[in-house]
């Protein structure tokens, strides 16, 4: 149960490299990455780009790195990036496009989910005044929805919008594999529509660190160029990839019992009275909840009281908790959870 009896549910990415992650780091043969001859990242990245269906891929040190590389190669300065409101690339990777010199046009979604007829008139061509549109992101599973998965149908409209107007789409699909098992569609065709696609080892997949940019030869090429830019050139980093290459051979099969975890913890959430909470929602690892009208408690006295009794809570926003369920987290720990939380909140 936990890491020390802690159970830890403030994210996926607080996991702990498991025993055959710090075998194969021991292990991991070496070179120089920068100039392309580390056999461990080489073959990382030769499995990343063959369970995502792409020509190549990148190894860079995290999602949002990864993210920002896609937008600053396929983008020039001054044009514009459509995305969901309340995406990742929006709100949690410290203003990185602006760094990148273009602009976001956001767009409300409905679970994460843009309209399609939206997007379609949020493009701009530019001219002598507007910015034009560079490119168009989604993020897949949507992790301030609730960690839904996109409808395929949903994405294809979008994507037919870009490809009309001949704009790149960019595919954040930093727990892609969640993804996969809620949905049954393999990694491969959720991210077929897309131009790139960038996953991380570090969330469901229990690495330390690290996620990949996917793409074509050609954009891997020039990304790599802006990746060195931004500092993320690196030299012995097989002992980064060894750890993601356990990962891709192992942990995807297992997600699914995050998922299974996760509908539990909701529907023990479900049943205290205090607690605004639709377990019906739940798809994948993350379960979001609120409190009620009337109810004594607040989300911060909960996170406090849970963690004085060994249970870690995170809050996402004003009105809810977030909890994420991952290798590290067990059906004790879920049990635990619930009794912890069910104590500090109000009946």
């Amino acid at each position: 149960m936990g890491y020390r009896g802690v159970s830890d549910f403030r994210s996926d990415t607080v996991t702990r490299p498991t025993r055959a992650m710090y075998q194969a780091m021991m292990d991991a043969p070496v070179g120089d990455d920068s100039f392309r001859d580390d056999p461990t990242v080489l073959k990382l990245e030769q499995m990343a780009a063959a369970v995502i269906g792409k020509e190549a891929a990148m190894l860079c040190v995290s999602g949002t790195m990864a993210n920002q590389v896609a937008i600053r190669t396929h983008c020039r300065p001054g044009q514009e990036v459509i995305l969901e409101e309340s995406s990742h690339i929006l709100n949690h990777e410290a203003g990185g496009a602006g760094l990148a010199m273009v602009q976001t046009r956001p767009v409300a979604g409905k679970s994460g989910v843009m309209d399609p007829g939206e997007v379609k008139g949020r493009v701009r061509s530019g001219g002598t005044h507007a910015p034009s549109t560079g490119l168009i992101c989604l993020e897949n599973t949507h992790n301030a929805a609730g960690g839904v998965v996109l409808a395929q149908d949903t994405v294809l409209e979008v994507v037919k919008v870009a490809r009309d107007a001949n704009i790149r789409v960019h595919l954040d699909g930093a727990r892609i594999f969640n993804a996969q098992a809620a949905s049954g569609v393999p990694a491969k065709e959720l991210a077929a529509p897309a131009d790139s696609l960038m996953f991380c080892l570090s969330k469901g997949l229990g690495c330390p660190l690290g996620s990949l940019l996917c793409g074509s030869r050609e954009f891997i090429d020039r990304a790599r160029h802006v990746r060195q830019g931004m500092g993320g050139g690196m030299r012995q980093a097989g002992v980064i990839a060894a750890c993601g290459i356990v990962a891709l051979e192992e942990s995807i099969a297992r997600i699914v019992e995050d998922h299974r975890r996760a509908k539990r913890l909701s529907e023990g959430l479900a049943r205290i009275p205090s607690l605004e909470i639709d377990a019906s929602k739940v798809e994948t690892n993350m379960v979001y909840f609120g409190v009620k009208k009337g109810c004594r408690a607040t989300l911060r006295s909960i996170v406090e009281s849970a963690r004085a009794a060994g249970v870690l809570l995170a809050q996402a926003n004003e009105v809810q908790i977030r909890m994420v369920c991952h290798q590290d987290i067990d059906d004790g720990d879920v049990e635990k959870a619930v009794w912890v939380i069910e104590r500090g909140s109000c009946q």
